[in-house]
């Protein structure tokens, strides 16, 4: 999978042989916004078509484009793990939870 930007959103590319198109569809919307295209031009325009479309209607129904996120977040990992980011967040003098907020914004950069 490849990931396209459009006016600032991501949007995640696959290719679907079934129908022999590129498939692109948004992230981190309030709904679902997703666009097919036979190559990369044709991908990107609709794209902001399908962006443009969604925004529009969330604009009209006064709904946020982005899905808001709670800020809570709860994994389970294995106890050596858990063990393992105790030991690191407290040799750099934060908190878990701290440490592990950096580690997720700077994977998530990446």
């Amino acid at each position: 999978m490849n990931n396209m930007i459009i006016d600032g959103y991501m949007a995640v590319i696959a290719y679907d042989p079934d129908i022999e198109m590129f498939r692109g569809e948004f992230m981190g919307l309030n709904g679902g916004a997703d666009f097919y295209a036979k190559d990369v031009e044709g991908l990107r325009k609709e794209g902001e078509i399908s962006l443009r479309v969604f925004k529009d209607m969330c604009e009209k129904d006064g709904v946020p484009v982005k899905k808001q996120a709670s800020g809570n977040l709860m994994l389970r990992i294995p106890p050596e793990v858990h063990q393992a980011v105790l030991v690191a967040s407290r040799a750099q003098g934060t908190s878990l939870n701290q440490w592990a907020a950096k580690v997720l914004a700077e994977a998530a950069e990446a």
